[in-house]
């Protein structure tokens, strides 16, 4: 994560629920500044907090919209892709609330962005719904997830990096390990905005999948 400021409204992260589900989550937050910054930490610790008690991912965003509804004066919103992963057998479910379309790579070929109708960001409307999507990854898939400040990343011109050219980026060593992969498209934006100012948190998320690997029980 690279913030457009000092402090920003963009975060990730990842822990496992129980010792075969892993959480995976990306957020935005609408502003800037300080007051994104504090929305942004009650979004990620609530968003947290639900997926620990069992929740799955369609149920703990209701869940946390009502939250964020009631205590909304600011009527700031988060954009959130959210999964959790079986690590045993390589099954999940995935919330796509208002955010970028997630590139998906199956073993062997290339970064494909996913789209699919997505369901309304978070914070805004106390009826929203969220539907979970299923998905299977196999050993050697990989999932790369973002935010809109790479999409978004702007040369002094006023051109936009884009969806092609972070797809095209991916693709030019697709096999390469997840923190390679995230050095290069921030490397990419860097070279392409060329020095020209951000308006838009850059944060990234890149998780390979290989399979089930020897997992303990609980002690």
């Amino acid at each position: 994560m690279t913030p457009a400021k000092e402090v920003g409204g963009d975060f990730y992260d990842f822990f496992l629920v129980d010792n075969d589900h892993l959480a995976m989550v990306i957020a935005d937050v609408s502003g800037k500044g300080i007051p994104a910054a504090l929305f942004m930490m009650v979004s990620k610790t609530l968003i947290k907090n639900q997926l620990m008690t069992g929740c799955d991912p369609a149920a703990a965003l209701e869940r946390v919209n009502l939250q964020l509804c009631e205590r909304n004066s600011s009527r700031m919103f988060v954009t959130v892709w959210l999964a959790v992963l079986e690590i045993s057998t390589g099954k999940g479910l995935a919330v796509n609330a208002g955010h970028e379309n997630p590139s998906l790579r199956r073993a062997g070929g290339d970064f494909e962005l996913l789209k699919y109708k997505h369901n309304i960001f978070i914070g805004v409307s106390k009826k929203a719904k969220y539907q979970n999507r299923e998905f299977e990854l196999a050993p050697g898939d990989c999932v790369f997830v973002y935010t809109d400040g790479v999409p978004e990343a702007t040369t002094a011109s006023g051109e936009m990096f884009g969806e092609e050219r972070l797809t095209e980026t991916l693709n030019r060593n697709p096999d390469a390990e997840p923190e390679e992969l995230i050095r290069r498209v921030h490397g990419a934006v860097d070279a392409f905005a060329g020095g020209a100012p951000q308006f838009d948190d850059i944060t990234m998320l890149c998780l390979k999948y290989n399979g089930h690997q020897n997992l303990k029980e609980d002690t």
